[in-house]
């Protein structure tokens, strides 16, 4: 598997960034090649072209048909992350889900 890139994106990018780096400390651990970096909504059109994947909040989740329009065309996963990890900031769940979409 290449190097993901994921974007964590939620209204101010806070919450998220405690999911990033909790993601990130259990890729490392695992020894899976991905970097999570968690920034806010309204700065997506300035990472889509770098990313593999943009993980919105579930509470952002209204978010989805925007992204994934902004992303046509180009080899980006749009993904809503499950409130279930997402409330736990579980970055092993959060983690396995984003993987899920690329084996």
């Amino acid at each position: 598997m290449k190097n993901l890139k994921v974007l964590l994106v939620c209204g101010s990018g806070a919450s998220s960034g405690f999911m990033a780096t909790n993601m990130n400390k259990i890729a490392k651990k695992k020894g899976i090649s991905c970097k999570a970096l968690a920034r806010s909504a309204s700065e997506v059109d300035s990472y889509i072209d770098s990313v593999d994947a943009i993980m919105i909040g579930p509470h952002m989740k209204h978010l989805e048909p925007e992204v994934s329009e902004k992303a046509k065309g180009k080899d980006v996963k749009v993904i809503v992350m499950k409130k279930s990890y997402y409330a736990m900031l579980d970055g092993e769940k959060a983690l396995e889900h984003l993987l899920s979409f690329f084996n």
